[in-house]
């Protein structure tokens, strides 16, 4: 169940990325609204990572939801934000994403 809580606690952070991104282009009340979603998804994430960590060694917890909201936060600039896909990006999220896997298997 633990890590479960870590993984909804990176979407969170990956949530709190896109308001962020968000605010950046839009004005008046749709602008706090997307900043009321920014400090609601980080305080999500937040608190969902303290209990994960409870229970999860802190040293697989930290990383596994930095890298989440790492690999969230560029898929999310590509995808909304148009941000560049070329390979070297792509290589070292890929490459992120290995050594998360790896810490879990240690």
């Amino acid at each position: 169940m633990n890590w479960i809580i870590l993984i909804i606690a990176g979407l969170m952070e990956v949530a709190f990325t896109f308001c962020l991104g968000k605010t950046k282009t839009t004005s008046g009340l749709e602008l706090y609204c997307w900043w009321g979603g920014f400090i609601l998804a980080l305080m999500l994430s937040m608190i969902l990572m303290a209990k994960a960590a409870h229970s999860l060694p802190l040293s697989t917890v930290y990383p596994v939801w930095t890298g989440i909201g790492a690999v969230g936060a560029v898929l999310v600039g590509i995808l909304f934000f148009n941000e560049p896909a070329f390979f070297w990006r792509i290589f070292f999220i890929t490459t992120l994403i290995i050594s998360i896997i790896g810490l879990k298997m240690i």
